[in-house]
């Protein structure tokens, strides 16, 4: 059944390229990508992708300025349970802090607080920019036949220490543990850039599309 896959633009993303790879996932199932400001679109989609690039307080301070973005976020994927992708920034917003330049209230569907890197290596540098291996993936759904070790791609200063450890569904290591990805029932984000990391991205990309939580 084709279904309407909404990514919503509210001023933070690359947009065009998460677009693309989201389409060549699309195509071959017949569903429909679109990128939105308008929640009414974000209120009938059947998969819900929220990129972000920058800051977590200029991410969620441009959410809150589309109008009734947030409650038509709310309503469709914690009320209604539709699949949910977070990327990047939009990973990290569903925490309950950011605590980058300040302190500034996430969403709040994922326990834990969104904090700098401090690698352990003073050799290694902040932001962490470039490809590194997948380690403890989780079993689900969306990691199917993505196993530990494959490279996925990496632009950010600062990640997702969840109070849950099951809701950390993947890690990587840059001078210790740093979160990779996250997820809890219809939820489910990382903190690398899929549509940046080839085939291994695409895969994850169309696992998300064929994932019935």
């Amino acid at each position: 059944m084709s279904e309407k896959i909404v990514i919503i633009d509210y001023g933070s993303g690359n947009l065009h390229s998460v677009q693309k790879a989201f389409q060549r996932g699309a195509a071959a199932k017949g569903h429909s990508v679109v990128v939105s400001a308008d929640p009414a679109a974000v209120s009938a989609a059947d998969r819900v992708v929220l990129p972000g690039v920058g800051a977590f307080g200029d991410c969620r301070a441009g959410l809150e300025a589309v109008s009734g973005m947030r409650e038509a976020l709310h309503a469709r994927v914690i009320e209604q349970g539709v699949p949910f992708f977070g990327i990047c920034v939009g990973m990290q917003l569903m925490a309950e802090r950011g605590l980058e330049r300040g302190s500034h209230d996430g969403l709040g569907w994922l326990g834990g607080d969104v904090v700098h890197l401090t690698p352990q290596d003073p050799g290694l540098k902040v932001p962490h920019m470039g490809w590194n291996a997948l380690g403890s993936v989780a079993s689900h759904p969306v990691f199917r036949d993505v196993p530990t070790g494959r490279h996925v791609y990496f632009v950010h200063s600062y990640h997702m220490k969840t109070t849950d450890p099951s809701q950390t569904l993947a890690s990587v290591d840059y001078g210790g543990p740093v979160t990779a990805a996250v997820g809890r029932d219809n939820l489910f984000g990382t903190q690398f850039h899929p549509e940046k990391s080839q085939h291994v991205g695409a895969k994850i990309i169309e696992n998300f599309l064929e994932w019935r939580p």
